[in-house]
């Protein structure tokens, strides 16, 4: 959870205009801040699988809200992708999509579990 001048600090950096608090840059920024923050708790909480399921969720409403930008304005795509440096697979079609999201899900919860296990 962001505390609040964290959340405004963050929303004043990728607003659209003036009064914005919820367009899909400042949602996407928010979301990945909160990504960051359980990614940092679950290395040294292996095993509290609810926030894991959090993060996951929070992961798939990220990606829904980057293609949704995608579509609709490929310019603000491209910025908030190289302002927030997410690393992001050219899909080839919607199905392939799918798989990729899935399999860079498993991947980067085997890379928790892995760290997890060599710190033990």
């Amino acid at each position: 959870m962001l505390d609040k001048k964290k959340k405004e600090k963050i929303i004043t950096k990728f607003k659209t205009h003036e009064s914005d608090t919820g367009s899909s840059q400042v949602q996407i920024a928010i979301l990945t801040e909160e990504i960051k923050d359980l990614t940092k708790h679950l290395k040294s909480h292996k095993k509290d699988f609810s926030s894991r399921r959090g993060l996951l969720k929070k992961v798939a409403e990220r990606r829904r809200l980057l293609n949704y930008l995608r579509r609709e304005d490929e310019k603000g795509y491209n910025e908030i992708v190289k302002d927030l440096k997410l690393k992001i697979v050219a899909p080839e079609t919607d199905e392939s999509l799918k798989e990729e999201e899935v399999a860079a899900v498993e991947v980067e919860t085997a890379e928790i579990s892995s760290e997890g296990e060599a710190a033990s």
